[in-house]
């Protein structure tokens, strides 16, 4: 793919509860319909563009101007975007950065995402924020709006979003170090890039992986990794985190924690208009530290809930006071809502990594003592 000029066309952004937004049409030329969400990130378009969490959504970019750093090779989160389309202010034609191999336009063109440009983002996020997340559909102006609107209605959200991205069979990564089983429930190619970076043999399994599946790999530890929509949707995987729990280390981000919490007894909700964004500012309980962090998320752990489990609360987010992270108080288990990744954001939780190592040392070291006495 090159650069290119994208071709004006008309084309409109059509809201559950009636509002119309027209603009220029770039990417993919067909219809698509989504939840509708907005992200306050003013880089990483290309990480956020092609991260599974965001399957089944269509993105609103805040900050006005995207592609303008244009698309490379290197900065994907996944190889198949499922993303539902984007709404930005101004799509770039002409991207300048010596990383840049295509523009936004192209790639959204090569994968059938289809974009609109020269919307009002500031009152469609505005819309957002009172009445929370809505269904849109990013159509041409022939369609009827009055159907698109009726259809957006009755048509409920999709309730097999992790089965549209996760991996459909085990494949591994192989390293020099722990062991690790990575369920894929959505997950972000930095996850991996980190444990690799600590040299871990990394095993991606599916996310209907059972536990006895997952302790026949004989892990050293399990990492549950981000994905879409409701937590709820999938109750084999919560299965599968209750039995793993007390037998093998585990670190949830994202709908990984959610997976956590649910399995010991929690409850999740959705947010009005869920946290997306890459400057979100998370408090670490025991040592009062704040760390801003890279979040995607549209459902959190009720706080209440946690209070008659075997877990407590570890983190929270300083905007809203919602769960930020969790810990298991007898077992190695811990997890936290935010992307410590990032990709795009900040690397400020990045540590977390380095702890979820210590906790399979520490776990090694006690099974070597149960062993010799």
């Amino acid at each position: 793919m090159g650069e290119g000029e994208c071709t004006a066309m008309r084309r409109q952004l059509i809201l559950a509860d009636g509002t119309v937004f027209v603009g220029e049409g770039f990417g993919s030329e067909e219809t698509s319909i989504g939840e509708v969400v907005f992200h306050t990130g003013m880089t990483g378009y290309q990480e956020i563009l092609t991260d599974p969490s965001f399957a089944g959504q269509i993105v609103t970019f805040t900050y006005p101007l995207i592609g303008n750093y244009g698309v490379n090779h290197e900065d994907f989160e996944t190889f198949q975007p499922a993303v539902k389309g984007l709404i930005v202010k101004e799509a770039c034609d002409y991207p300048s950065n010596f990383r840049s191999q295509f523009t936004i336009d192209d790639y959204c063109k090569s994968k059938k995402i289809p974009g609109i440009s020269g919307v009002d983002t500031r009152k469609l996020t505005r819309i957002i924020r009172r009445y929370g997340t809505l269904k849109g559909a990013l159509c041409g102006m022939e369609v009827d709006v009055a159907k698109v609107i009726e259809q957006l209605q009755n048509q409920p959200i999709s309730t097999e979003l992790v089965e549209t991205v996760s991996t459909k069979q085990l494949y591994p990564s192989p390293g020099r170090g722990h062991r690790v089983v990575l369920i894929d429930y959505g997950m972000k190619h930095g996850i991996l890039r980190e444990l690799k970076n600590r040299k871990c043999t990394v095993i991606v399994a599916p996310h209907t992986t059972t536990a006895e599946e997952v302790l026949n790999l004989h892990p050293d530890g399990v990492m549950l990794s981000n994905g879409p929509g409701d937590p709820k949707d999938i109750p084999v995987a919560i299965q599968t985190v209750k039995e793993l729990i007390g037998k093998v280390p585990i670190f949830g981000i994202c709908l990984g924690h959610q997976l956590l919490a649910l399995a010991c007894g929690a409850n999740t909700s959705k947010l009005k208009f869920g946290h997306r964004g890459a400057n979100h500012p998370v408090k670490d309980l025991a040592t009062g530290k704040v760390v801003l962090t890279s979040q995607n998320h549209g459902y959190a752990v009720e706080h209440e809930s946690v209070r008659n489990t075997p877990l407590f609360v570890t983190h929270i987010a300083i905007n809203d006071g919602t769960v930020e992270g969790l810990k298991h108080k007898e077992h190695l288990a811990f997890s936290v809502q935010y992307h410590p990744e990032s990709s795009p954001g900040p690397e400020d939780a990045n540590y977390l990594f380095d702890q979820f190592i210590e906790m399979m040392n520490t776990n090694q070291e006690g099974a070597y003592i149960n062993e010799t006495h």
